[in-house]
Formats: structure tokens, C-alpha cells, sequence
């Protein structure tokens, strides 16, 4: 008997928790069915905040539905689906569960309408419902949401949602969004006053808005506190400006130290006036691209991995045509720097040509990688991945590049080339083979700055034009095969032109850039770090 009393007892328990179930259920159907006796967008307003009121996750495809205009009322009995219209029928499912319900003429239904009003009230409905999401990150959105379209009639809501949630961050937004509906609320100057401050402390460019709107219409002690709030974000965002303004300009360096770097080999070790440098860089984003193809062609899942094959193909590639270069031209001309810089000005004109007959004269596209793609805010300051990955890239390859000439045997002859070129030939050093291989591992280096570049820039016969200049400007400033000197330069001349844009434009900050670095040559000739020796000396 006491089994018995225990199965009866359990039934009893399941039945009472499936008419329950049942129950919530019905009572959904019921208010969905008002939509059908909605004769104005009112009533169908009133239906929706019912609806929204209800907190049930069931309802937000529903009024998703609603809000595209694709909920429908069936003209015979007035049920109500959720449709997707094909041609002149219309696909039916079940407004709550989205299962298949048919299909019906279009003549047969009537759509729901909404305008924007309604809309408005949906979207609120919406963020209602999501703040109740078992994810983080919805609830974290619907707080956005509600942030941005503050109403007085979520205050409410909002309340529930903050005393339970227990993620500091999403806790965080709510209260900015609550504080953005007490403003347009009729609720007392004090719980202004902490709205006030919540807002200030967000400090962004949407709670300014907010708090400036605000401002228009406070009178006394609210309109004294409102101002300033609203000044001292506005000596925030100032603050955070600087800050974006130098991280654009660490980008724009490090794009230029990218360029620079191997013509600092070159033009240090050798003297020789490269102006075939930005055709190294536009050989290596032109490898990128065939690699790219040659990936999407034969292994297009492997593609995410694409760069990392490209940067050696390109090191190689450039440096092969830098080393063909210089025992095929450059070698018979040292010492004449003005037939050098012709001859390597028309290797130029040839290579540009060359891959202009092989790929055309239009841009081609190098595809960016997922996980270089988006970008990461940190706080007012917003730094895209792919130029986060040139900066760090920029510092592993100059890294690299000091440990070569600082720690190897060959990077000890070429500084020994550099100082006494003369003392190093005399030490046994094969001055031409370290001529050659420094101008190959100059024009390797570009072209694994192609690599990089064509992430940020388009890529065309024209590719590596746009740096040269700028290259010559950077080794120049810095100190002629000085790498440090090539590095601050770099960024200092990236800092630079990123805080005169914003003033005198992109061509005139340039050309001030460029009278500045005149004038300052005319005070140290030899550039920011000169380069000492015997031979240099003399």
C-alpha cells in the first residue's frame, strides 16, 4: 500500500506540473490570439507590451516576427501565424514554437502592420524579454539596447534584472541603462542626481548624448550637475582622442619601420640610393596573393594559415630578384650614386610593368584571415586586430633584425663593412658577397612588409610607390644605417603626422612634415642617431 500511495502520489505531482505547463501555454495563446481583434496599432501595442510583460522567452520570435512585418491573421478563424511569403503564398508556422502550420494564399490573410512607433515598443518589449537570458552576453546586448532607447516604463524591469544579476559587467550596464530612463522619468531630483552620476562615469560618447540632451531641459540644481558631467566628459573623451591619436600613429610607424627597415640596411651598409625598395614590397604583397589563390585552389581550409605561408615566400622571392639586383646592375656602379639611382629607378619602371602584363593593371585581393579581422575596444580607444597584428609583427621582425646584426657572425661583417669598409677587406671579409646578401636580406625584409601592407592597403603594380618616399624620410631622419635610428624615427615621424591631420589634412601635414625634417637635417646632417666610424668620420 505504501508503493501504491507513492506512484499515486507521483502521477498526481506530474499532472499538476503538465496542466501547469499547459496552463502558461494557454494563457500565451490567448493573448497572442488578441492580435487578430487589434483594429489600430493602440491595441496592437497594448497586446505587446502584454506580451513582453509575460517574460516568457516563447513570445521573442513572435514579436521578432511582428517587428519584420511577418505576422499574419487567417481570415476564417482569425488564428494568427508567424508567415514567410514565397510568390503569391505565404509559409505559416506556429507563432510560439515555429512549427510548420501549412500554406495559404495571400488573399486569405491579413498582415499585422506596425509603424515605427510600434516598433519602438517591440524592441523595448524585446530587451524586456532578454534580460531574463540565461547568456551573459544577450542580457549584456539588451542592456545596450535599452541604453541607447531609454524608457520610463523599464525602470521596472530594469530593477528585477539588477538586484539578480551577479555579472559585474552586464550589472554594470543595467545600471546605466536605469539611469538613462530615470532622466526622461518623472522620479524625484535625487534619484536624478545618481543617474547623473552614473552616466558620468560611463564617460563615452553615448551617456555625453544622453546627459547633453538632459541638459537642454533641467532647470536649477539637475541643469548645474548636468553640465558638469557633460564638461568633464568632454575633458575624457579629449584625453582618450590623444590617446587614439597615438596609437594611430604607432599603427602608421610601424607600417613605416616595416618599409624603412630594409632600405636602412641597404643605404647604411652599401650607400646605394635603392628606388626599386617599394617594387621589393609590392613583389611580396603580390606573393601574398598568389598564395592565397594557390590556397583557395587547392587546400581552401588551410586558409586561415595563409600569411604564415606567404611571409617566407615572399622573403625569398624579394630577396632572390634583390640578390639578382645587385650582381646584375648595382655591383659595377658603386661609387656613382647618380647612375645608381637611375638605373634602380628603371629596374623599377621594368618590375612594375612585369607584373602588370602578369596580373593586370587593377587591384587584386588579399583576403584577411578571420582572426585578424574585428576589432578590440579598450575602453574609448578602439584597436583593430590587423593593425594590432602589424605592430607586434613590426617589433618580432626588428627584434629579429638586432639579434642578426648584433649576435651574428654575419651581421658582424656587415658593421664592419659599414664602419671601414677598407679595415674589413684587409680582416679577410668578402666585401662584395656582403654587399650582395645585405642588399638581398634589404629586399627580403620589404618583402615581408608587403605581406603585412596588403592587409591595410590595396594591392596594384603602384603598391609600393605610396612608401618610398616616406621610407627615404624615415632612414634619413633616424640616421643612415642606424636600425635604432630607423625605429624612432619611424614612429616619431607616425606620431607626428597623425596629430597635424586632424588640422592641416592628410597632403599638407605631410608637406610639414617633410620641411621639418629639412630644417632639422640642416642642424644634425647625419640624422637622430649618427652612425660613428673611421671611415664615416673621414
Amino acid at each position: 500500500m505504501g508503493f501504491l500511495r507513492k506512484v499515486v502520489a507521483a502521477c498526481l505531482i506530474v499532472a499538476a506540473t503538465l496542466h501547469g505547463a499547459a496552463a502558461d501555454e494557454a494563457d500565451l495563446r490567448l493573448l497572442v490570439a488578441k492580435f487578430a481583434a487589434a483594429k489600430n496599432f493602440q491595441a496592437t501595442e497594448a497586446v505587446v507590451r502584454e506580451l513582453g510583460a509575460t517574460g516568457d522567452p516563447a513570445v521573442e520570435k513572435l514579436l521578432t516576427a511582428l517587428s519584420q512585418g511577418g505576422l499574419y491573421v487567417r481570415k476564417g478563424d482569425d488564428a494568427v501565424f508567424v508567415g514567410d511569403e514565397t510568390g503569391q503564398d505565404v509559409q505559416l508556422r506556429d507563432p510560439l514554437n515555429g512549427a510548420p502550420a501549412g500554406v495559404a494564399a495571400k488573399a486569405d490573410l491579413s498582415k499585422v502592420k506596425v509603424n515605427n512607433a510600434l516598433r519602438r515598443v517591440i524592441r523595448d518589449a524585446l530587451g524586456g524579454l532578454t534580460l531574463g537570458s540565461k547568456d551573459p552576453a544577450v542580457r549584456l546586448a539588451a542592456a545596450d539596447t535599452m541604453f541607447r532607447n531609454p524608457d520610463p516604463a523599464a525602470i521596472a524591469a530594469l530593477d528585477t534584472a539588477i538586484a539578480g544579476e551577479d555579472v559585474t559587467s552586464v550589472k554594470t550596464r543595467l545600471e546605466q541603462a536605469r539611469a538613462a530612463a530615470v532622466l526622461l522619468s518623472d522620479l524625484g531630483e535625487a534619484d536624478k542626481m545618481t543617474a547623473i552620476d552614473t552616466l558620468s562615469a560611463r564617460a563615452d560618447q553615448d551617456a555625453l548624448s544622453q546627459l547633453t540632451r538632459f541638459h537642454t531641459s533641467a532647470q536649477g540644481a539637475l541643469r548645474d550637475a548636468a553640465g558638469a558631467a557633460v564638461a568633464l566628459i568632454h575633458q575624457r573623451l579629449a584625453l582618450w582622442q590623444v590617446a587614439q591619436n597615438v596609437w594611430y600613429g604607432i599603427s602608421l610607424g610601424s607600417v613605416l619601420l616595416l618599409a624603412a627597415i630594409g632600405l636602412a640596411i641597404t643605404f647604411g651598409v652599401m650607400g646605394v640610393i635603392n628606388m626599386a625598395h617599394g617594387e621589393m614590397v609590392m613583389l611580396g604583397a603580390y606573393t601574398t596573393f598568389v598564395v592565397q589563390q594557390a590556397i583557395r585552389a587547392l587546400a581552401p581550409n588551410l586558409f586561415d594559415w595563409s600569411l604564415a605561408v606567404a611571409l617566407p615566400m615572399a622573403f625569398l622571392v624579394a630577396g632572390a630578384v634583390g640578390l639578382a639586383i645587385e650582381r646584375g646592375i648595382i655591383r659595377f656602379l658603386y661609387g656613382r650614386p647618380l647612375e645608381t639611382l637611375l638605373a634602380t629607378w628603371g629596374v623599377s619602371l621594368i618590375l612594375q610593368q612585369a607584373v602588370r602584363t602578369i596580373f593586370g593593371p587593377t587591384n587584386q585581393e588579399v583576403g584577411t584571415p578571420p582572426w585578424m579581422s574585428g576589432s578590440l575596444q579598450l575602453g574609448q580607444l578602439a584597436i583593430t586586430w590587423n593593425r594590432l597584428c602589424i605592430v607586434v609583427f613590426c617589433l618580432a621582425v626588428f627584434a629579429l633584425l638586432l639579434w642578426v646584426m648584433k649576435r651574428t657572425r654575419w651581421g658582424l661583417q656587415m658593421r664592419a663593412v659599414t664602419q671601414n669598409r677598407r679595415m674589413a677587406a684587409s680582416m679577410g671579409i668578402r666585401t662584395p658577397w656582403v654587399d650582395a646578401l645585405t642588399f638581398a636580406l634589404g629586399s627580403g625584409i620589404a618583402g615581408i612588409a608587403g605581406v603585412a601592407l596588403s592587409q591595410i592597403d590595396n594591392v596594384s603594380p603602384n603598391f609600393g610607390q605610396g612608401y618610398i618616399i616616406d621610407s627615404f624620410m624615415v632612414v634619413v631622419f633616424g640616421g643612415v644605417g642606424n636600425l635604432w635610428g630607423t625605429f624612432v624615427g619611424a614612429m616619431s615621424l607616425g606620431i607626428l603626422n597623425k596629430f597635424l591631420e586632424p588640422y592641416a589634412g592628410a597632403v599638407l601635414g605631410k608637406i610639414i612634415v617633410l620641411v621639418l625634417i629639412i630644417l632639422f637635417i640642416q642642424k644634425r646632417p647625419r640624422g637622430l642617431f649618427a652612425l660613428k666610424g673611421r671611415a664615416v668620420e673621414a
